[in-house]
């Protein structure tokens, strides 16, 4: 055993250094070599599959040690070995990129970023946070002011003291250095603050976030390589597709756009909103930021009542705090599609004459939006969403209620995308209507398809079956 001992040395470093033997383990299939040593009171190991290259590692060890060089505390390395990752601490990273990030990604993006870098932050604290501080706070503050590159100059007294805490508080990079400190990280995100799972998607954008976070630092040399697990196993199992019990039958849909018809407020502008999701399945910011001109309806005296719906823009909610423009919502083109790219929908005659009486009922202009809220701005989520909510409470029994039923406004466009499938129009036709791939659209809606069962039945019979031996007796 080779040792060096001395005093503490700045910062992370320590000449505290003892150097094991090789630790062999014959197992069933293979050998394993174990090089072990402690670093200031704290064991570290580190495993290879032949003896070679664990005896050269633990002679770089010793080496160090007789050169009198530092080992890190975190990660039990030679000073020689490390990045620059002791250089910079986590929270001073994470600002910097979050703010490299910023131009080039979405609202909801920022914002499900700046979700992931506070959760990483807190588990990445040295100390307990002090009494004066309460949890609710600090995370507020992180997410909402320090991972915002919009609104961090602007933080409150109170927010920046809590910052200025953080940042004196937080592990350097050198933590990502260390096994046991990066699965410190990754069950802080995978929990949530009652102590239960998250669910698996969040985990799953979570841990990507986190990667691409990495993978930014190895790319700027402030790590050597990515510590993250890779490979199967290392993320929870996330499924695309849709809940058949979540599609809405043609009788609902009729129960529950009625009831928003009769609705006293707004009740026939929403119940236009909610008929274009059924019968032409937009995505919800796809169908409010429609034009009236983006709806081509035939006159009323045409024989052909069939229209076309152009999608072209997208406006998801994401919250003032998130976006350039200080708007609710944010302006960009079709999900997965080229800059200016556009989508045409046809319209069934029924929906051309629920959009004709809406347009003529609330005196739209060409330029204005299809479907606007009451002041004539763009129609909230919250509007709709709780629209929905209600209309689900009044019209299904307790038990449908309870259960994924419509649950969600978006079940309005899967049962439509599915209504298309079950109806025998071709995937891509239906893929290129909804705005998806083709794999997508089939991975996504593949266990929704039903009514064709006893046509594949004849087909597989159709390919003949082997003789009945048991007629030859």
């Amino acid at each position: 055993m080779a040792r060096w001992s001395g005093g503490r040395g700045l910062m992370d470093t320590t000449f505290d250094v003892r150097i094991h033997k090789i630790l062999t383990y014959k197992g069933k299939r293979k050998t394993s070599y174990t090089v072990r040593w402690v670093v200031a009171g704290k064991p570290h190991r580190e495993t290879f599959g032949t003896s070679a290259l664990a005896d050269s590692f633990r002679s770089e060890l010793v080496s160090a040690t007789r050169r009198g060089e530092a080992f890190s505390v975190s990660t039990g390395r030679p000073v020689s070995h490390q990045s620059g990752a002791s250089a910079i601490n986590w929270y001073t990273f994470a600002v910097q990129f979050t703010d490299a990030q910023w131009r080039r990604t979405s609202g909801n993006n920022r914002k499900n970023v700046a979700k992931a870098l506070m959760t990483a932050t807190v588990a990445l604290l040295r100390t307990p946070l002090p009494s004066r501080f309460a949890p609710i706070d600090v995370r507020t503050a992180l997410r909402e002011f320090a991972f915002n590159t919009n609104r961090r100059a602007d933080a409150p007294p109170e927010v920046s003291l809590i910052l200025r805490w953080v940042e004196r508080n937080t592990e350097s990079m050198a933590a990502w250095e260390d096994p046991r400190r990066v699965d410190d990280v990754l069950h802080a995100l995978a929990t949530k603050l009652d102590g239960s799972t998250a669910a698996p998607s969040s985990i799953k954008r979570n841990r990507r976030i986190l990667n691409v976070a990495v993978e930014y630092a190895v790319k700027h040399g402030t790590l050597r390589s990515n510590p993250l697990p890779k490979g199967r196993g290392t993320t929870p199992k996330t499924s695309s597709a849709v809940d058949k019990r979540s599609l809405i039958n043609p009788d609902h849909a009729a129960g529950l756009l009625g009831w928003i018809w009769r609705r006293p407020r707004g009740g026939r502008r929403l119940h236009a909103f909610f008929a274009t999701l059924y019968y032409t399945g937009p995505r919800p910011e796809e169908a409010v930021a429609m034009r009236v001109l983006d709806a081509r309806l035939p006159n009323e005296g045409e024989e052909d009542q069939w229209g076309e719906l152009l999608f072209h823009t997208a406006q998801p909610e994401v919250g003032k705090r998130w976006t350039d423009t200080g708007e609710v919502h944010e302006v960009r083109g079709l999900k997965g599609r080229a800059k200016h790219d556009t989508r045409v929908v046809p319209c069934r005659p029924a929906l051309t004459r629920i959009l004709r009486d809406h347009i003529e009922a609330e005196g739209l202009k060409p330029g204005d939006l299809l479907f606007p809220g009451e002041n004539g701005d763009i129609l909230s989520g919250s509007v709709f969403r709780r629209a929905w909510r209600t209309a689900r409470k009044e019209v299904l029994l307790p038990e449908e209620f309870a259960s994924p039923l419509g649950k969600r406004v978006y079940d309005l466009r899967h049962t439509c995308l599915t209504t298309w499938l079950n109806a025998g129009i071709p995937p891509a036709q239906v893929a290129e209507w909804a705005g998806n791939s083709v794999p997508v659209l089939l991975a996504t809606y593949a266990r929704c398809i039903s009514g064709q069962l006893k046509d594949h039945q004849k087909r597989i019979e159709a390919g003949g079956d082997l003789p009945d031996l048991t007629e030859e007796r």
